[in-house]
């Protein structure tokens, strides 16, 4: 893609729901070249194509919008990882990918994670709340998620920071445009991070513990013995991807809805007002008015016809859930966020086989996260002259930078 499709993509990526009422409005389905991929953006159609992982793969699900250059290709070749994972495996794959997951995640274990999220939680606020002002992605929101699904995967607090970075910096290579030194750079905090979780994978099959690692080492490893590398890498590229999926979109989901209740200091004022009752609605209305993953690729294993579209074998697919929250037949004033909306069910989290195991503890963080700034902060507000920019993804929607005062 060059410069102006680069430059459209931006655009487009800090702010799609135009995009997305255009999809919705159009006969069939929408081809969007920058996206290189149809849009399915209607509600119904995104639910079908999720009910249908044989003819919808998810092989390719996060693809690259930039392809990093040789040189940061080679500094990759140094790390650990680039095997399958769970969100691009279908089928059997798929299912042996997903159950330590889906073990790890449970609701006993999200349950027993939750008075430590709450400790941090409130630990990270009072480090700022006599400030009177503060910029909250940084301070707080991309903080606590990688804190509390460390906790879950069994990671020492000093080594969540680096693999946290790890995380960003691997979005960064592979969804934005950078200087090739930057790359590079961008390159070795990715493999500084792996190898960190290469000492966990090993560790963990020497000495197993009841932590997310020891179920996820497990699944890959074979035989009672060290690790081969191939399960070094199986593990590593697991492990990389839960952390990724279980920090990123949770923090990109507390800044988004921090953003949208501020924007509206009526409905502030109300949850502030009735944080017990108001709260679980703000968080599923968050939710769906500006979802964090904006939506998955999918690829057709045979021609289908989608929304009367035919399509061939190997049809690249943007199937959009955050074009699913703003669709008005089935969400009425799709584009106005309101928290005493009656409750209708969304997709920001998916639906069917791929539907997000971490849907619960993502959604507890922010209620905690809620309830915690409408108790000690509820003069909350957006700070003047500091314009709020989205970040160019839709993968992790969020704002760049949330200047917040008091």
């Amino acid at each position: 893609m060059d410069g102006e499709g680069l430059g459209r993509l931006d655009q487009l990526q800090r702010d799609p729901y135009p995009l997305y009422a255009r999809a919705q409005r159009a006969d069939g389905l929408l081809h969007v070249p920058e996206l290189d991929a149809w849009l399915v953006a209607r509600d119904a159609d995104v639910r079908e194509v999720l009910r249908r992982p044989v003819d919808f793969s998810s092989a390719g699900a996060l693809r690259p919008d930039v392809l990093p250059s040789p040189a940061a290709f080679a500094v990759l070749g140094g790390g650990f990882g680039g095997r399958p994972v769970v969100v691009g495996s279908d089928g059997e794959a798929h299912q042996r990918l997903r159950a330590p997951i889906v073990r790890g995640l449970s609701p006993a274990r999200v349950a027993a994670v939750l008075p430590y999220a709450a400790e941090r939680a409130a630990a990270l606020v009072e480090e700022f709340a006599g400030a009177g002002h503060v910029e909250l992605m940084a301070a707080y929101a991309g903080k606590l998620p990688g804190e509390v699904v460390g906790r879950i995967v069994g990671l020492d607090p000093a080594d969540v920071p680096a693999v946290v970075h790890g995380g960003h910096r691997a979005e960064e290579l592979l969804f934005r445009p950078l200087p090739e030194d930057e790359q590079i750079a961008a390159a070795e905090d990715v493999v500084a991070a792996q190898h960190i979780l290469d000492r966990y994978a090993r560790e963990r099959h020497a000495d197993p513990r009841e932590d997310l690692c020891t179920e996820i080492v497990a699944s890959v490893a074979a035989t009672p013995g060290e690790l081969t590398l191939e399960e070094r890498h199986e593990a590593v590229s697991a492990l990389q991807n839960l952390l990724l999926a279980g920090h990123l979109t949770t923090t990109a989901l507390i800044g988004t809805t921090v953003l949208h209740l501020l924007r509206h200091p009526q409905q502030w004022e109300l949850l502030c007002a009735e944080p017990e009752d108001r709260i679980p609605a703000a968080v599923e209305e968050a939710a769906r008015h500006d979802t964090a993953l904006q939506g998955f690729r999918r690829v057709t294993t045979r021609p289908v016809t989608l929304a009367g579209t035919e399509l061939p074998a190997g049809a690249s697919l943007f199937v959009g859930f955050g074009a699913a929250g703003r669709d008005g037949s089935r969400h009425p004033r799709p584009d106005e966020f309101d928290i005493t909306r009656p409750p209708a069910r969304h997709l920001a989290f998916g639906l069917g086989p791929h539907a997000c195991p971490g849907a619960q503890l993502a959604r507890e963080q922010l209620r905690i996260t809620l309830r915690e700034l409408t108790s000690r902060l509820p003069k909350l507000r957006l700070a003047e002259g500091q314009p709020v920019r989205m970040r160019p993804t839709l993968i992790h929607r969020a704002p760049a930078e949330l200047h917040l005062t008091w």
